[in-house]
């Protein structure tokens, strides 16, 4: 893309617009730098750019603002040159704002955002540096005591000997003499030395060295003698504090120079995620999607809005929808003047800037793009006093320039060309010249007044034309397109709505009817029509949107109440298990109310009849439902109406309502979290629980659920596969355990059978 082109679209302007939302000086610079780019690095940049969009709306992932470390990495080239307080504190305020995304990413799920993940990777932060710079700074600049054991000496002594001046000073405020001379009873600093700030009238009465005097003349500033001795050796103290903070400006600075590379890519990662979190902040902004480009994707912008025009109007913009159908290339765009023509052709070449940058675009979610290597732009009065072009020699000088580099892979946006000519050349010529594009495969927008163009987007193929739409009774402009159809230029009213006298207007109609005779009202009508037809498809969408709208709701609603009741029937069960442990229920009455509760709590499947005790044959697959899992027949009691199944290496007999075919594939249970239960490969195991890699109260919450599971499955024994590692997962999971009424007994396994990485679990008695 050539930087005419990128400027007649008003890229440069946009890009400032996401720049606005970095947090630092480096960020903003590059976002100025964002540009259009080859389809293999268009694809990693969205990918990066969608991952970050979907974890800021599910992640608190902010930057904290960074300083510019240019100036810094210059010094450095310096042999010995050192870096004073700012810029080390520079340094470290880099540092610490990578270390809160890196560290922000890392609380992020495991398995998701592996781009986030890999530029997260790049913000290694160089460990001398970085343990220097916190020990020997504080957040200030200032250096901290601790930083050598030369300075914390010297600061220990220039404490102590303020405090010997305070005693002075306070002995000396004691002298009934002294003290009603002063203005303040406290100590003044003045050219780091120690004063006392005394009425001028009385300056004579405290023997001392006047250093100066206030602006109003009321207080003279006295160094007494009796303070001269220990401001002398204070100064000597500050001399060698001074140095003692040079060394450790010196040591710092060796360590940032010798790790200067790995701060400088930090430094770059950095600015890259701030230009990452920027866009993000546009597209929240702006209600930007990312659009998706391929080479075989159709050309379908679904409710485009120019960023400029929503930065200056807000909501008010009206969307427009820019389409072809498969087979088309060419769009041309009618109709009457200020209705929205030249803003189409700026919104679609401005999309496919931004599309082709990785930048979301102002536009409905699911819209597409074919990829194009370059966008062609033809548009407005570029007329060049400079180089004597003319409208219509601008518009050609500019196409023969890019001629030759046009092809199936370029968007060419052409707005009233052939104006500022005789009209009937003119509209020839543009009618070859989409002929010619259209020869070269190449995608083609065009705005026109010409009726000949007009006709040419009605009647020919891999053509469509549009018009812009005028409200038919106040005739104000809609703003949006009428396909398939083409519009007046409604110059005459234009002209009436700008002051023309009526006069000028009632000949100018004649002489248009000797021409065109009623074109100008088939025109009218159709623009009625195509009018309201747009009402109508606004009024079916609002509903479709009510009604997507009252589905989520309903489907929330759902949510919320399915979670009430496994609340509910967890709660009743663990009163069930609490009322056998309290020997209020017998063993047998208390898995008689557990299965019942199970029942009771299983989902009903509508419209499906219970297979029958004669429809099952010993080996067929078997779906049960409570288990979600599938298993093989090994017997059927048609009296009790109930299946023997081998799931899982065990082998349980269930009711014949709680099974189905195994052609209906189990899934995922609701409340599963993602956790695998499964049965242990060795001999008479139970039922296995695995919880490696999860947080401990992710951990203890997925073990609640599965002993329940457990529970309503009779299950006596079960194991928790929760690794060794630190410990601190096992030790959560044992005190979840000794909290739960339903753990009989539990301790870890044998060495043979996972050893400390496994706890197993008795239950009931």
């Amino acid at each position: 893309m050539n930087q005419r082109t990128l400027d007649l679209l008003e890229f440069p302007r946009v890009l400032q617009l996401i720049a606005a939302f970095a947090v630092s000086h480096s960020g903003a610079a590059a976002c100025l730098r964002l540009a259009p780019q080859g389809y293999r690095g268009l694809g990693e940049a969205t990918a990066l750019v969608q991952e970050a969009l979907e974890a800021t709306q599910q992640h608190s992932l902010v930057l904290e603002p960074f300083p510019e470390l240019e100036e810094v990495f210059a010094a450095l080239e310096a042999p010995h040159e050192v870096l004073d307080g700012d810029a080390l504190l520079a340094v470290l305020d880099v540092l610490r704002a990578g270390q809160g995304v890196s560290a922000a990413v890392a609380d992020m799920d495991a398995t998701h955002y592996p781009a986030l993940r890999a530029l997260a990777a790049h913000l290694s932060l160089p460990s001398r540096t970085w343990s220097a710079l916190r020990r020997c700074l504080a957040p200030d600049g200032r250096v901290r005591d601790e930083a050598s054991p030369e300075l914390f000496s010297v600061r220990q002594e220039i404490r102590r000997i303020h405090q010997q001046c305070t005693r002075k000073v306070q002995d000396a405020l004691l002298d009934p003499g002294i003290a009603y001379v002063l203005q303040n009873d406290y100590l003044t600093i003045s050219s780091d030395r120690y004063v006392l700030a005394v009425k001028t009238n009385f300056k004579g009465q405290v023997r001392g060295i006047v250093h100066h005097y206030s602006q109003t003349g009321e207080t003279c500033y006295i160094e007494p003698f009796f303070l001269v001795e220990l401001n002398n050796a204070l100064q000597e103290l500050f001399q060698e504090e001074r140095q003692q903070v040079r060394q450790v400006f010196g040591f710092l600075t060796e360590l940032v120079r010798q790790e200067r590379d790995a701060i400088r890519r930090f430094f770059a990662a950095l600015v890259q995620w701030d230009v990452l979190l920027a866009l993000c902040a546009f597209a929240r902004q702006y209600d930007a999607h990312l659009v998706h480009v391929a080479p075989d994707a159709p050309l379908c912008l679904r409710q485009a809005r120019h960023p400029l025009l929503v930065a200056r109007h807000g909501d008010s913009v009206v969307p427009v929808d820019i389409e072809l159908r498969s087979g088309e290339r060419v769009l041309i765009l009618s109709g009457g003047n200020a209705g929205g023509k030249t803003v189409a052709l700026k919104t679609l070449g401005l999309a496919a800037i931004l599309a082709h940058s990785g930048i979301p675009v102002p536009a409905a979610a699911g819209s597409t793009l074919p990829l194009w290597e370059r966008v062609v732009v033809s548009m407005g009065d570029e007329q060049s006093l400079e180089r004597s072009l003319s409208t219509f020699t601008s518009q050609i000088h500019a196409l023969a320039e890019s001629w030759s580099r046009i092809d199936a892979q370029t968007l060419v946006l052409l707005d009233e060309f052939g104006m500022g000519t005789d009209p009937s050349q003119g509209a020839a010529l543009a009618q070859a010249l989409v002929d010619e594009l259209m020869d070269r495969g190449a995608w083609v927008g065009v705005a026109t007044h010409f009726p000949a163009l007009k006709a040419y987007g009605l009647s020919r193929e891999g053509v469509r034309a549009a018009s812009v739409l005028f409200c038919p009774e106040t005739g104000r402009p809609l703003y949006r397109l009428a396909y398939d159809q083409v519009g007046a230029s409604r110059a005459l009213d234009v002209a009436r709505e700008h002051g023309l006298p009526e006069a000028v207007l009632a000949r100018a109609r004649d002489y248009l009817y000797l021409d065109a005779g009623d074109v100008e009202e088939i025109f009218q009508r159709l623009n009625a029509l195509a009018a309201r037809k747009e009402a109508e498809v606004s009024a079916w969408r609002q509903e479709e949107a009510r009604l997507r709208q009252e589905l989520r709701r309903e489907r929330e609603r759902l949510a919320k109440e399915r979670e009430r009741v496994t609340r509910e029937v967890r709660a009743q069960a663990q009163e069930i298990v609490r009322a056998w442990r309290q020997e209020k229920l017998g063993r047998k009455e208390a898995l008689r109310k557990l299965a019942a509760l199970r029942e009771s709590a299983e989902p009903q499947r509508p419209g499906e009849a219970p297979l029958s005790a004669d429809s099952i044959a010993r080996g067929q697959k078997l779906l049960y439902v409570a288990w979600n899992r599938v298993g093989e027949a090994q017997d059927v009691d048609a009296r009790k109406g109930r299946v023997q199944l081998a799931v899982d290496g065990l082998t349980v007999w269930v009711p014949l309502d709680q099974v189905a075919l195994a052609d209906a594939a189990p899934k995922p249970p609701l409340n599963s979290g993602g956790v695998t239960v499964r049965t242990a490969p060795r001999q008479g195991s139970a039922l296995r629980l695995d919880v490696r890699g999860f947080r401990a109260s992710e951990a203890v919450l997925e073990v609640e659920r599965f002993l329940d599971r457990a529970l309503l499955g009779g299950y006596g024994q079960v194991d928790i596969l929760h690794g060794t590692g630190t410990g601190a997962l096992r030790r959560a999971i044992h005190d979840a355990l000794r909290r739960n009424p339903a753990v009989r007994t539990f301790a870890v396994a044998p060495a043979d059978q996972g050893g400390e990485g496994v706890t197993t679990v008795n239950l009931g008695a």
